[in-house]
């Protein structure tokens, strides 16, 4: 199924779930499980890769983002797929009213780029805040 061309990999409830789910890690569960871990029957980097990034813009009409091309956004994110390891989640009680959220984080990420600043090194947030909302046409 992760293999057939109709198929995106994601999916969000908007945070109805965030104290009982934690869907953010599924990138990096992708890459280290079914790209780089498997025994057998691994998927190549490349086709992960295009199914979170172009794969996915495509699908939601996002004609200006998704691949890396002149005249694109390109937000990247750079990582040591050998490093990659996600954590096990946590309960964090940091949303309004004491609310609480369910929080994997993962290493190996050494940079995450969003219009040309780097908002994330090795893991820490920069401060820096270019990126904005982005709205279905």
């Amino acid at each position: 199924m992760l293999e057939h061309p109709l198929t995106v990999l994601g999916g969000s409830d908007g945070g109805a779930h965030c104290a009982t789910a934690s869907d953010a890690s599924m990138p990096s569960f992708m890459l280290t499980h079914w790209v780089r871990d498997r025994p057998s029957g691994r998927l190549p980097l490349e086709l992960v890769v295009h199914k979170m990034s172009g794969a996915t813009a495509a699908v939601y009409g996002l004609d200006d983002r998704g691949v890396l091309a002149p005249g694109k956004k390109a937000d990247v994110n750079v990582i040591d797929l050998e490093r990659l390891r996600l954590h096990l989640p946590e309960m964090r009680y940091d949303l309004p009213a004491g609310g609480k959220r369910l929080v994997q984080r993962a290493d190996g990420y050494d940079a995450t780029v969003v219009a040309g600043q780097v908002i994330r090194r090795h893991g820490v947030d920069t401060g820096a805040r270019p990126g904005q909302l982005v709205r279905s046409r």
